[in-house]
């Protein structure tokens, strides 16, 4: 199904349970009796990929009828709390990426994502540098120039408070091309459905963040994509890299699935063969495909390692900002 049909159907919150039903396939064991925990609201980036993949797991066999839950609150540091405080439970999981990680950070959370037990990392996805198509910035060369030379007057805005993707690209962008990032006038947005009026109303001067919501928009011409942040160009968009525009820098957003801290190494490894089921489903890589993601899985102990370099990352940017 396409993102928008998932969309649609993430209007409604949902305790999240699994229902137990024979195996899909010889030897195969049916994930049963596991809740999935969402940390924003639904229609958001985390709760669209959670409900695409719990809609997957169901059609597939990989497990029984799945509900989600969300938890809202601190740019996802509520959920994580309450994943850590759930040690030892084989029965829970929960949606998330790079923005709970910096959420973390930012608010001053004692709370580290490679804490909890890892489960799989899902998907990458670039950032697009987007603006209002009669904007007078042409290629993202035309913008960093303009914003080299006046730092102050070019605002950039992002469904993301500090510490989240849409706010450390911008950064990274930044200190790419030689802008201090203490310079940067970066405005947040409680998500991409309050940074699209800004790019429409010209409250901004450019938006970064993940493509997916804007594809109406910019299949209707209403804004253009100067650049995208990956290290290949999206197939439905019409812009380069950063790479190809002459800016060293790939940047890329991602989501994946943590459990409680403490779990035991056999109901981890249920887990992440489930989801390594959910992985090699026709089903999943069609829809990574319609929604512009690009296959990252990484499970286990690999994905721990790659959350620590995440939140070293992060750290680095935040302190350089003076935050928290």
């Amino acid at each position: 199904m396409t993102l928008s049909k998932y969309a649609r159907a993430a209007a409604v919150a949902l305790l999240l349970t699994l229902s137990a039903c024979g195996s899909s396939a010889p030897g195969a064991e049916t994930l049963s009796a596991t809740r999935m925990m969402v940390p924003n609201s639904p229609g958001g980036g985390y709760d669209i990929t959670a409900r695409i993949a719990a809609r997957v797991m169901e059609d597939s066999g990989i497990a029984g009828h799945i509900e989600i839950f969300n938890v809202t609150g601190d740019g996802g540091t509520v959920a994580m709390a309450r994943l850590m405080n759930e040690a030892g439970n084989p029965g829970l999981m929960m949606m998330m990426g790079l923005g709970v990680v910096g959420s973390g950070y930012a608010t001053g959370s004692k709370i580290s994502a490679s804490d909890a037990t890892p489960v799989a990392k899902m998907l990458e996805e670039p950032e697009g540098i987007l603006v209002r198509s009669d904007s007078p910035y042409r290629t993202v060369g035309d913008l960093v120039a303009a914003w080299k030379d006046s730092p102050a007057t070019i605002t950039v805005g992002g469904g993301s408070a500090a510490g989240g993707p849409d706010h450390l690209f911008p950064m990274e962008l930044a200190r790419t091309a030689g802008i201090r990032i203490k310079d940067v006038n970066y405005r947040p947005y409680a998500g991409g459905g309050e940074l699209l009026p800004a790019l429409l109303e010209k409250k901004v001067t450019f938006g970064t963040s993940g493509l997916a919501e804007y594809a109406e928009q910019i299949a209707s011409g209403q804004l253009r994509v100067l650049a995208v942040s990956g290290k290949n160009r999206q197939a439905r968009i019409q812009a380069p890299t950063l790479r190809e525009s002459g800016i060293d820098l790939v940047f890329t957003n991602w989501r994946g699935v943590l459990a409680p801290p403490g779990l035991p190494e056999a109901d981890q490894k249920r887990l992440i063969e489930a989801l390594t089921r959910l992985h090699d489903s026709p089903a999943w890589k069609q829809a990574l495909s319609d929604n512009g993601w690009d296959d990252a899985f990484t499970t286990g102990e690999s994905f721990r390692t790659f959350l620590k370099q995440q939140e070293n990352r992060v750290a680095n940017t935040l302190q350089e900002l003076g935050l928290p």
